[in-house]
């Protein structure tokens, strides 16, 4: 099989390549290739059953959108939110090109409301208090898609491209990249990809394409690290994000939720003065369980347009930078997320907040007393911090007194933690900003890339590289 332009990965950065080369006229052939299923398809069968059936692969985590869409659906309208992509394209054109996606986004049906932005009294008001905490307020507006209507507005894009005459091969496993010896270096002629239907390879097959795009997002961000250490494509280990999901009563954040909808907080809490943050917040919002290779279960949040809970939750997360010998900060988290699985029995962990400050775990009659009561049904009452290491977990606590001072109420004995919390983003894979790689004819694009945190980043990745691609 041959085509002009391959693109591996259906979540937002390989969508909007797609649709930056359509948006320019560009006659090239495209092919999309995703482990998963079409979004019509995409359903968690949790919603049915009342817990995980462990789907292979996971329906939350892949398929068309890719795993962020499907979670939470947040655009955030400023570059200064998003992974260090401006340092790559600079700064002005980060947020132009944001504008575009946005203008995008409108026109396949997104909610034209934007949170955040109504009233900045009550947003300096906060602001003083995270001065006041030792904490910063990044205040960034916010396009809430919604976990719903986020699958309606990626469903038309997605009929928008079929349409247009570009092939997506679902329920394909992409297996390694073609690359060559050429005159002037390795070059990167396609790939190998096998039909994964029902979960099980079957014979692969090659692509043959004049440019490979690899946007498998931050569930293929492991698979692209091995990708660059057998092919040689120059990357550098980045930073590691690990931490909890935390969830209190919307009573707690109503005045961050009614002003902002989503806080972003940063701090550097004592001893260590890592970086610690607030992230993915769903007020009204459900904890979720989301599955990876190999039996790792981690948690995320969902927030939906019209269906509300009684809480809200949010990723607090800790960044550790690792130094030379060492360099592989995604077997590291794994690892973590791992041990925090066998405590589980397979699930995410619950403990209260009190719990841990008091050195004991969980027990479910505790939970059952709570004001809280958990989005998660059959997370497992337990201690994370039998398996979360020392200094992430140090960072989270002091992090969460901090935050207090901002949401009183915010690290109350009930305030419910979950993990792991992991983000797999640490391998950044070195490109200029063409989005060029070491092998010609590569490039590597989103979340797996290193360069991007969520949805609107990763978008506006793809839709430069599409435009880039249709003026070569």
């Amino acid at each position: 099989m041959t085509t002009d332009v391959l693109i591996i990965g259906a979540g937002p950065a390989g969508i909007f390549t797609a649709l930056g080369l359509l948006g320019k006229g560009d006659s090239r052939s495209i092919t999309l290739v995703d482990r998963g299923l079409p979004i019509e398809r995409r359903s968690c069968p949790k919603e049915r059953v009342g817990h995980c059936v462990g789907c292979r692969p996971c329906r939350i985590t892949t398929g068309f959108s890719g795993a962020g869409a499907f979670s939470d659906g947040k655009l955030s309208l400023s570059c200064d939110v998003g992974g260090d992509l401006p340092e790559l394209i600079g700064v002005d054109l980060a947020q132009s090109t944001i504008a575009r996606c946005d203008d995008i986004y409108l026109r396949f049906g997104a909610d034209p409301h934007v949170e955040g932005v109504e009233n900045p009294d009550a947003i300096a008001q906060i602001r003083r208090r995270a001065i006041r905490a030792g904490l910063k307020l990044v205040d960034c507006p916010i396009r809430h898609l919604g976990t719903e209507r986020s699958q309606q507005i990626y469903g038309s894009i997605e009929r928008h491209l079929i349409d247009a005459g570009v092939t997506i091969l679902f329920e394909h496993k992409c297996m390694d990249v073609l690359v060559e010896e050429g005159p002037a270096g390795k070059v990167c002629v396609g790939a190998v990809v096998a039909d994964h239907s029902g979960g099980v390879d079957n014979e692969p097959f090659e692509i043959r394409a004049a440019h490979t795009v690899i946007a498998t997002g931050r569930r293929g961000a492991a698979w692209l690290d091995e990708l660059c250490q057998r092919h040689g494509i120059d990357h550098e280990s980045g930073p590691m994000d690990m931490g909890v999901r935390v969830e209190v009563r919307n009573e707690i954040m109503d005045d961050v939720n009614n002003v902002l909808y989503e806080s972003k907080l940063v701090g550097y809490p004592n001893p260590f003065r890592d970086k610690v943050r607030t992230f993915c917040q769903n007020p009204g919002g459900f904890v979720s369980q989301e599955n990876y290779d190999h039996g790792l279960a981690v948690v995320n949040g969902h927030s939906y347009k019209d269906r509300k809970s009684a809480n809200t939750n949010l990723a607090v997360l800790a960044t550790q930078h690792f130094r030379e010998p060492f360099d592989r900060p995604i077997a590291y988290s794994t690892q973590v997320g791992q041990l925090v699985n066998m405590l589980g029995d397979g699930h995410i962990l619950v403990q209260r907040f009190g719990d841990i400050l008091d050195g004991k775990r969980t027990w479910p009659k505790e939970l059952s007393r709570s004001n809280v009561v958990p989005t998660l049904p059959d997370a497992e009452p337990g201690d994370i911090t039998s398996a979360m290491p020392y200094r992430a977990m140090t960072d989270i606590v002091e992090f969460i007194k901090l935050v207090d001072q901002v949401v009183p109420g915010f690290a109350s004995e009930e305030t419910l933690l979950y993990a792991p919390e992991l983000k797999f983003y640490s391998n950044r894979v070195r490109m200029d900003e063409h989005f060029d790689t070491n092998v010609a004819r590569l490039h590597c694009l989103g979340d797996s890339s290193g360069w991007t945190r969520g949805l609107m980043m990763a978008s506006v990745m793809g839709l430069l590289m599409g435009e880039e691609l249709s003026a070569r």
